[in-house]
């Protein structure tokens, strides 16, 4: 159940997976060969103790979409036969968009962790400053018994190196040995593979999803109907057109909120490393697709388009302008396509109805979008830990991991029945006091694969959102170097912000696209072209994870 906050953090973090190729060798912290792929993962072991409501539909390039359910089943499967705990007391962190719940008498900690039979103290930090955080305890070598990292986070901290700090779970899950934890072995074996360093297995996969779309542009459909305007965008010079009819400068309506970077997939541009005819590795920040996907940026922008506050790069309300009817089109995760957008949008507009639009090219050809890795979270435990508790740990990591439609599934996401949720037409909802006390938290530790579910009664939100799913994975394109643990060279890290900054400018108007043309040819100059050669030099080694 992840926020869509949390879905936005990282949307568009395509960087630090595993490597998918022939060969054994490593090359610098974190590449993983092919042949210590094969070993090291998961066996794959799907359960059958749910059916859902609509079943998933698979793609192209390995993508399938979510499988959705309109209500809780009227009796759910119990996954785990008993308390998979021994008593252990472990100390946790995992980041939290939204209000810290109370750590202590909170009715939802106590319930889950007296089915799990052992103590997790849960203390969840601010999301928007977490990864910030991560650096001093690695330092310190302070770090809790159990932690999430996010996979955006892999290249601050080098974690190709840093998880000398974490317990090798390779001995416990690859293969068949996964057997052992049935919810675990759920999880699909490409999930898992972002958690594999150095040919060891070492991350606990959290929201995995066989579809991973970052996001897309989405719209505001009672909107467009009562402007007249048809959802069915095929081209740029649609999209325009809709803006000229959308936007109302004087009633203080305007048709778009920033669409930046989701513009770049209609462009084609769905990897940060490309061949080109001739084979070279060309950076997205070189291809025409990014240069038409600003220059049509700026030309919204030139044209009045585009909300004020967000040509001045205010962000952080652009939820509430898109909720108030203030902007119609904008681009953003996929994790807002849920009830609890639905919710906060009608009390603006009861007819509210956010929907994504279907994946088009702007520019004729066939359309694309971006697959991102199986599972972007995942969460490590501490070497310090014994082999008894590692065992523990991940015992109880079964229980956690339980799909939807199960009893632990309803006690992890929604806490004690009668205390912390009620069923209402069908599905959990919060009560009062789990309004307060229930946040994602155990989930970041581990959990399920995602499906579509029914959040605040909304289940034409479902029925819309599995649609959308079901036609946009027949558009899925793997980016080059696809689940590739690499970490660049430290020295590089920040050459791209000159080039970031510039497109800012470029797309507001401020600067041209020559302007942008010559921050690119300084980009070269400082680091870009060294580390095309360093990505040359994996590519020849390891493939490109395609």
């Amino acid at each position: 159940m992840l926020t869509a906050a949390a879905a936005a953090a990282g949307s568009l973090a395509t960087g630090g997976l595993t490597a998918c190729s022939s060969g054994g060798k490593t090359n610098g912290p974190g590449t993983t060969g092919a042949d210590e792929l094969k070993r090291v993962l998961p066996k794959y072991l799907p359960s059958s103790s749910v059916t859902p409501d609509i079943p998933s539909v698979t793609g192209a390039n390995g993508a399938a979409s979510d499988p959705a359910f309109l209500s809780y089943p009227v009796n759910p499967a119990q996954t785990v036969a008993a308390p998979p705990g021994s008593g252990g007391v472990y100390s946790t962190r995992t980041p939290l968009w939204g209000a810290i719940p109370p750590s202590s008498g909170n009715t939802y900690y106590d319930a889950v962790n007296s089915a799990l039979g052992a103590t997790l103290n849960m203390q969840p930090a601010d999301g928007n400053t977490y990864v910030d955080t991560l650096p001093a305890l690695f330092a310190a070598s302070k770090l809790p018994d159990w932690i999430q990292i996010p996979t955006w986070a892999n290249q601050k901290l080098n974690l190709g190196s840093a998880v000398a700090q974490f317990a090798d779970l390779t001995p416990y899950l690859s293969g068949d040995n996964v057997a052992q934890y049935p919810n675990l072995a759920n999880i699909p074996s490409a999930a898992w593979q972002a958690g594999v360093w150095n040919g060891k297995l070492y991350g606990l996969p959290s929201f995995s999803s066989p579809n991973s779309f970052p996001g897309y542009l989405f719209y505001r459909k009672d909107l467009l109907a009562a402007a007249g305007v048809s959802p069915e965008i095929k081209s740029a010079d649609d999209l325009f057109a809709a803006g000229k009819q959308l936007t109302d400068a004087d009633a203080g309506r305007w048709a778009f909120d920033e669409l930046w970077p989701y513009l770049l997939f209609p462009y084609g541009v769905v990897s940060t490393w490309n061949a080109d005819p001739s084979g070279k590795l060309v950076h997205q920040y070189e291809t025409e697709g990014i240069i038409e996907a600003i220059s049509f940026a700026a030309k919204l922008a030139k044209a009045g388009y585009v909300h004020p506050d967000a040509l001045a790069g205010n962000t952080g309300n652009g939820q509430q302008r898109f909720w108030s009817g203030k902007v119609a089109i904008g681009g953003g995760g996929t994790g807002a396509m849920d009830g609890d957008d639905h919710k906060g949008g009608t009390v603006a507009n009861p007819a509210y109805s956010r929907q994504f639009f279907k994946v088009f090219s702007a520019v004729g050809g066939k359309p694309q979008i971006q697959l991102g890795a199986g599972a972007g979270w995942f969460s490590y435990l501490n070497k310090k830990l014994s082999d008894k508790q590692i065992r523990e740990c991940l015992a109880i990591a079964n229980f956690v991991a339980a799909p939807y439609g199960s009893k632990e599934y309803l006690l992890v996401n929604f806490g004690a029945a009668g205390v912390d949720h009620t069923m209402t037409d069908g599905n959990p909802v919060l009560t009062q006091q789990g309004s307060k006390d229930v946040a994602a938290s155990y989930q970041f530790l581990v959990s399920g694969p995602q499906v579509s579910l029914v959040k605040n009664g909304y289940t034409q939100v479902v029925r819309d959102y599995a649609a959308w799913q079901a036609d946009a994975v027949k558009y899925a394109v793997r980016p080059m170097f696809f689940a590739m643990n690499v970490t660049e060279p430290a020295q590089y890290a920040s050459i791209g912000q000159q080039v970031e900054d510039m497109i800012k400018d470029v797309r507001a108007g401020r600067k041209t696209i020559d302007d942008y043309k010559s921050a690119v040819a300084a980009w070269r100059k400082q680091g870009g072209d060294d580390v095309r050669k360093f990505y040359e030099d994996i590519r020849t080694k390891y493939g490109t994870g395609q």
